[in-house]
């Protein structure tokens, strides 16, 4: 062999060895987790505190938080559909990832086709709550209330696709009322008029309502989750299954993602890490403290997280489409 050839196949070699070296040591630089919203946001608080936890079982690496806000998430969604499947740019998303596909009907990603799967991260309750001068103290004298006055009653939400704005959808349709909606843009304005008496009521986070319900401002009249929440303020709400709104169980949940195409070994390092940060009692107190529950069930796998999303579009685009609402 001369040495032309001699020298083409030794950096052929060396080439290949690198590439497998490289990817043997992931991540080798750090990573940025792109948050589909505004900092400062209850998903933007979740990134960071999980950010911290994820760093440690991957070697201590620096993990950037991207926010890329807009278009109810799918902005952010879309840029790391099309980043470079190596790993390095990941999304972490809420419930959003189910409900786009039904609220924007041009949406430029598939949300099962092109993303990897790398685990459910936490679930956050929410309260249904109302004006502190709302004659009702108890759910089942708010239903008598809604009943008696129909047409009546304004709902507010945080906007379009919101968490607040799901809630209030399937509390309607399990009602079967409908309700002045009133959107506003963003949590803040919505909270504010309701602690004013200008709405009546309002679905939302535990991360939002609880202060609030703590310092007696607004009336807690239920939880959505299938089981009452632990702490001895929000115990006492009862959920509205057990108020006879039978199977209602709306809960937003926050999961990982990489570019369709990540390497396999990429993405169970990835996966492995996420269930190492799920164990970390510094992650669990922060979670703990924004009322949020982290997950220790088999949804924090890969191919069950994908499973639980599929059945959350499926849980959610029906009930969208019957409202037809779209946010495009």
């Amino acid at each position: 062999m001369n040495r032309r050839l001699f020298g083409a196949a030794l950096s052929a070699l060396l080439a290949a060895l690198g590439a497998q070296s490289a990817h043997a040591e992931y991540p080798d630089h750090a990573i940025t987790i792109v948050v589909p919203f505004a900092a400062g946001g209850p998903t933007d608080k979740v990134a960071r505190d999980f950010a911290e936890a994820l760093r440690k079982p991957l070697g201590n690496q620096a993990i950037v938080i991207e926010n890329v806000g807009g278009a109810g998430g799918t902005l952010g969604a879309t840029k790391v559909s099309k980043a470079a499947p190596d790993g390095y740019t990941l999304l972490l998303h809420h419930i959003g990832m189910a409900t786009s596909p039904a609220l924007y009907r041009n949406l430029a990603y598939k949300t099962l086709d092109d993303f990897e799967y790398l685990g459910l991260i936490n679930e956050v309750p929410m309260t249904l709550i109302g004006r502190s001068t709302l004659p009702a103290t108890n759910y089942a004298e708010l239903a008598k209330w809604l009943a008696a006055n129909k047409g009546k009653v304004n709902l507010a939400n945080a906007g379009l696709g919101s968490a607040s704005h799901l809630c209030g959808l399937l509390f309607q349709q399990s009602l079967k009322e409908d309700m002045t909606t009133v959107p506003y843009k963003g949590t803040a304005p919505a909270m504010t008029d309701l602690l004013g008496g200008q709405v009546d009521i309002m679905c939302d986070q535990t991360t939002n309502t609880t202060s609030q319900i703590e310092s007696g401002k607004v009336k807690a009249f239920a939880v959505t989750t299938p089981a009452r929440l632990p702490g001895a303020l929000l115990s006492k709400l009862p959920t509205l299954d057990e108020a006879g709104l039978k199977g209602f169980n709306v809960t937003i949940w926050h999961g990982l993602y990489a570019p369709k195409g990540t390497p396999k070994a990429v993405v169970e390092k990835l996966n492995a890490a996420l269930k190492v940060a799920l164990k970390d009692p510094e992650f669990h107190k922060r979670e703990e403290a924004l009322g949020a529950v982290v997950v220790t069930d088999n949804r924090s796998n890969a191919a069950d997280h994908k499973k639980w999303v599929e059945a959350e579009i499926n849980k959610w685009g029906p009930a969208i489409k019957a409202a037809g609402q779209y946010a495009d």
